[in-house]
Formats: C-alpha cells, structure tokens, sequence
C-alpha cells in the first residue's frame, strides 16, 4: 500500500481508526445474518412455524430496509452537527446493539419480547452501518487530497466486504464447535466501544469548519437584518 506513504501522520490515525471502525462495524452487521439459523431458535417462536418465519425474515430485512433512513439522518447529522460526531455515533450505536443482543434473554424466558427487541437492535445496526460507512468516506474526503484519497476509498469498501467474511468465520467456528454464540457478540461489542472512544481522537474536518463558519456568519448577518431592517439594508 504505497499511497500509506504520502500521508501525513494524522491522516494516516485517520485511516487507522476509521478502517478498523469500518470493518468492525460490517463484522457486526454481518454477525447476526451469519448465525440466523441459530439465533431465530433462540429469539423467536417454535410452536407457529409460520409466525417463527414471519418475525425471522422481519429481524434480517429489518436492517435493510432502514439503511436509507440511516443515510438521511446520519447526512443531516454530519451537515450540521459535523463529520466527527457522525462516526463516533454511528460506532456507539452498533455497540449498544451488539451489548443489547449479546444479553438479550430467550423467547423461552420473556416471550415475543425477545423476537420485538433483537428485531429493534437490528434496526439500529442497519441505521448505523450506512452512517458508518458513508461518513467515514466523506471524512477521509475532506481529510486527504486527490489522488491519494481513491485507493484509500477503495481501501475502506474492501474492509466492508471483509468484515462479513470474519464475521462468517466466526459463526462458522461458533456454530462448528459449540462456542458460546453471546461472546460473539461481547466481543463485537467490546472493540467497538474501544473504537468509539478511539475516534474521539480525531480532529473535525477542514471542509466542514470551513463550512460551518460560512453557516454562522451568514445566521450573524440575517439576524442583524431582521433585528435593525433599516441598518441593515432593508426597507
């Protein structure tokens, strides 16, 4: 990976802690889709073959259909909140999640509850997951220069796609070996909060500053217009 070389060293932490972030948070995703087959026996109804399916496709789909809503909330957060708070909520939401499921009691103990809840926090993982991944691209886009900022684009969505794959090999040695399937989660979990709190490190970016002082010197001076419309050039 020569393009690493032309980095700065901040922009390099950048890289490191938003294509960790990254990859953690599709291994999340992923986790859970991987170890259906386990986990709807777990979560949903056995009596009713037909409500088992109905509530098993609702928890997998789930994280699909809201990835749009994600995309339009996680936009609106990084326009006008910043870049840097959108990936660090989008990394503690996944872990929240990850922390909700991993101590989740059974169908057999709580009853639908269970099935509505692990439904919930896959809901929340869909949200974060498109969050995560566009924001840290945008980030790394304001952050680092042309050309160097396409192989490192490149660099983050082949991450995506690893993450699943770990997250496959991880519920293949789960369901394989009869590993407890909650410490997946906790583990999942645990790095993400590490991340979290790693990326708290990071500076906003040049872009966005920029962008946001334009925003409040342009407030500044349509508040003085509507506080003295004489003074300030109005009729």
């Amino acid at each position: 990976m020569s393009f690493f070389s032309s980095l700065t060293r901040e922009q390099k932490e950048s890289v490191g802690f938003l294509s960790f972030g990254t990859f953690l948070e599709y291994f999340d995703l992923m986790l859970y889709v991987h170890m259906a087959v386990l986990l709807n026996e777990v979560f949903f109804p056995k009596a009713d073959t037909h409500t088992e399916s109905l509530f098993a496709a609702l928890a997998l789909c789930s994280s699909l259909a809201f990835r749009p809503l994600g995309a339009l909330f996680f936009g609106w957060v990084g326009d006008r909140i910043g870049r840097k708070p959108t990936i660090v909520i989008t990394t503690t939401m996944m872990a929240i999640s990850c922390i909700v499921i991993a101590n989740l009691p059974t169908y057999a103990q709580i009853g639908i509850t269970a099935a509505w809840i692990v439904t919930i926090c896959r809901i929340f993982q869909g949200i974060s997951s498109m969050g995560e991944v566009i924001g840290a691209e945008i980030y790394l886009a304001e952050t680092i220069t042309r050309p160097t900022i396409f192989p490192v684009i490149t660099f983050m969505e082949v991450l995506v796609s690893l993450g699943g794959v770990a997250a496959l090999g991880v519920a293949f040695l789960v369901t394989s070996y009869g590993i407890n399937w909650r410490l997946a989660f906790w583990m999942g979990a645990f790095i993400a909060i590490v991340s979290a709190f790693a990326r708290r490190r990071l500076r906003e970016t040049p872009e966005f500053l920029k962008e946001q002082r334009k925003w409040m010197l342009e407030e500044t001076h349509r508040a003085n217009i509507e506080c003295d419309p004489v003074g300030g050039g109005g009729i």
